[in-house]
């Protein structure tokens, strides 16, 4: 599955980089791409949309 959500903390590549490992905490294949100027990710994953947004928050961002 493969989503696009805007995470408006998202800073810097830093941020992203944060949230690539937790997603990949749980699934080791996901591909994570993240734009910090438009603040948007696209994930490619084999999760729930539900699971990856409580991935997120664990890493400290909130997905819109």
């Amino acid at each position: 599955m493969t989503l696009k959500l805007s995470v408006p903390s998202i800073g810097c590549a830093s941020c992203i980089e944060t949230i690539t490992k937790a997603i990949q905490s749980v699934d080791t294949s996901a591909i994570v791409t993240g734009d910090p100027a438009s603040k948007s990710l696209d994930i490619d994953s084999q999760l729930s949309e539900v699971k990856i947004r409580e991935l997120i928050a664990i890493a400290g961002h909130k997905a819109a």
